[in-house]
């Protein structure tokens, strides 16, 4: 359920914490503490005023905070037992559903995780893909204590940023969105490919899944965004054109089979927030690629 910035301003302590008390995982005390310093005069400005309460807390507050937080992929997300939108995150890259050997590992990085650190591994889940998680769980088990606690204060910002843009609506909505787009030119012919097969993969270790497909139109684009309305997850990608359907449409000899029939583009994503403009520049023995905007 959301709530307008013009109503949330007004409403007394406790409807204004059961509004969005529970963007902070476990720690109504943050709502609490923000609510003093209302009016808010955007949705951002609520935001880091909360994030702000948090880093400016008591060590021992903050550690306790901290220590509200699951374990990923643990055994309370896999009995259900965590928080509704933790659930969602956690679920919205497969980390709800993982095979015996995944969850093992995990559960190993867990502990080991904890053992050193003394309070949960904490990602915001919607800015990467699961690969992405696991990566960045082993190289942050090499941080020192403050550098990791940084750290998982830092992805509080991005988890608590996220809730509070689907949850308050009004002016000055914190940027949580990227876009990832393409569009295919037939240099051969000199101008847009239309009716081209585009598909998008997210790599999984060596395996793929498929995300997305969409067929360019007159102008070479697909119609909406192959991705849009979310974080870009981080990872590895891969775009694949059918450009030898293309081809022989227009009665071009490629050969048998042609030269070129699925052409693919594998690309990295590091900007959760950013535009990716992948584009593909063809002929029918040739292609070529770029980072557009």
């Amino acid at each position: 359920m959301t709530v307008s910035l013009a109503d949330l301003n007004r409403m007394t302590p406790p409807n204004f914490a059961a509004a969005i008390g529970e963007t902070f995982e476990l720690a109504p005390w943050v709502a609490d503490a923000v609510w003093p310093k209302r009016p808010f005069a955007s949705v951002t400005a609520l935001h880091e005023a909360m994030i702000g309460l948090v880093r400016a807390a008591p060590r021992a507050r903050q550690l306790e905070f901290l220590r509200g937080h699951p374990d990923l992929a643990g055994k309370a997300a896999r009995a259900g037992a965590i928080t509704d939108d933790s659930r969602g995150e956690q679920s919205s890259v497969g980390l709800d559903s993982l095979g015996e050997e995944d969850f093992a590992r995990f559960h190993r990085l867990n502990d080991a995780y904890k053992a050193k650190f003394g309070f949960p591994f904490i990602i915001c889940v919607r800015r990467h893909t699961r690969d992405s998680i696991l990566a960045q769980f082993e190289r942050r088990l090499g941080h020192d204590t403050a550098t990791e606690f940084a750290a998982a204060v830092q992805e509080i910002f991005y988890i608590t940023r996220l809730r509070v843009a689907a949850k308050v609506t009004g002016e000055g909505t914190p940027r949580v969105d990227g876009r990832l787009s393409t569009h295919v030119l037939d240099t051969h012919a000199g101008r847009p490919a239309a009716g081209i097969a585009v598909e998008l993969f997210e790599f999984s270790g060596e395996t793929t899944h498929r995300l997305a497909t969409a067929v360019t139109n007159a102008d070479g684009r697909t119609g909406e965004p192959l991705i849009a309305g979310r974080p870009l997850p981080i990872g590895r990608y891969e775009l694949r054109f059918a450009v030898g359907d293309h081809f022989r449409s227009r009665g071009i000899e490629q050969g048998d089979p042609p030269f070129l029939d699925i052409v693919p583009l594998r690309f990295s994503i590091a900007e959760p927030e950013g535009h990716y403009h992948v584009p593909l520049l063809c002929t029918p023995w040739s292609y070529s690629t770029y980072r557009g905007s």
